[in-house]
């Protein structure tokens, strides 16, 4: 069923895409500010009918403001920081909120392109902490992992390039992300080394089909796609080299309506390991609905 669904939102993105007018429009200036909001992640919230092995939830919520740091508007050097806030509310008896993940970060973006180029190379770095804000022993007495109140902390870096480039045929941006993400032993809580992946590669392709126009004012995307990749690549669990679990993947269609101010809506399919903190063993798949705000004018 997943794969007949994500075929017809891959038909109806590029068919979309295929008819649109080619009529005169302005080209969009997509900035440093805009490729770092691209490459940050997206708030939302999902509504109570996910389908999957994901447990019973209310919702999930993606809490990620960011607060842009620079000296002037068309610096080539710019950071970004970021309080992200990960909540899950159960479907259980008192509806409770467990572990949420506390993920604050710092990026330092870097423009090598020129500032009036519709195709820009950009590289970044990222230093973030992710915990769950628990204390109690990361094993019950059974010797099970406390997901209830365990411990798990960690922090990491991550350094990555990232491509964009307008489409003039489709009037669309595209974004190519690729980046590695280390965390260091020193800086990982000791129960989990040797079980969390300390060192994955990530890619992502996100494009962004943006309304024709001739006026010069920003923009909204109506709709949009992104397909995110992630490979652990260090020595876990005595995981084989091609082990299943090694390889994470997402693939999210956002559609913005018109009638619609700062939020559109969004159906995602995630496939890979759970990345809410402490429940990082459980292998989940999960299709979910949902709505997403909408920061990015073009």
């Amino acid at each position: 069923m997943y794969r007949y669904l994500f075929t017809s939102l891959l038909v109806l993105f590029f068919i979309n895409l295929s008819f649109a007018q080619q009529n005169s429009y302005s080209l969009p200036n997509v900035d440093l500010s805009k490729i770092a909001l691209v490459n940050q992640s997206d708030s939302y919230v999902t509504l109570p009918f996910d389908i999957g092995n994901i447990e019973p939830l209310i919702f999930e919520a993606n809490i990620s403001p960011s607060f842009i740091i620079r000296q002037r508007k068309d610096s080539r050097l710019m950071g970004v920081l970021t309080a992200q806030i990960i909540i899950r509310m159960y479907n259980e008896e008192s509806l409770p909120v467990r572990t949420p993940s506390y993920i604050p970060q710092i990026t330092a973006y870097y423009l090598l392109s020129n500032k009036q180029a519709l195709n820009k190379h950009t590289v970044f770095g990222k230093v973030a902490h992710h915990s769950n804000g628990q204390s109690e022993d990361f094993y019950d007495e059974n010797g099970d992992i406390n997901v209830e109140s365990g411990n798990f902390s960690t922090n990491f870096m991550e350094f990555g390039y990232i491509f964009n480039r307008h489409s003039s045929k489709f009037n669309a941006e595209k974004f190519l992300k690729t980046s590695l993400e280390i965390h260091p032993k020193s800086w990982m809580f000791e129960e989990i080394r040797g079980i969390y992946s300390g060192f994955r590669w990530h890619n992502t392709f996100s494009a962004f089909k943006i309304p024709i126009g001739n006026s010069d004012t920003e923009k909204r995307a109506q709709i949009s796609l992104k397909l995110e990749t992630m490979i652990m690549l260090d020595d876990i669990n005595g995981w084989s080299t091609f082990e299943p679990e090694r390889f994470n993947a997402s693939l999210t269609f956002y559609y913005h309506p018109k009638f619609l101010e700062e939020i559109g809506f969004f159906v995602q399919y995630y496939h890979g390991m759970d990345y809410y903190n402490i429940y990082f063993m459980h292998q989940i798949d999960v299709l979910r609905f949902g709505i997403m705000t909408d920061v990015l004018r073009f």
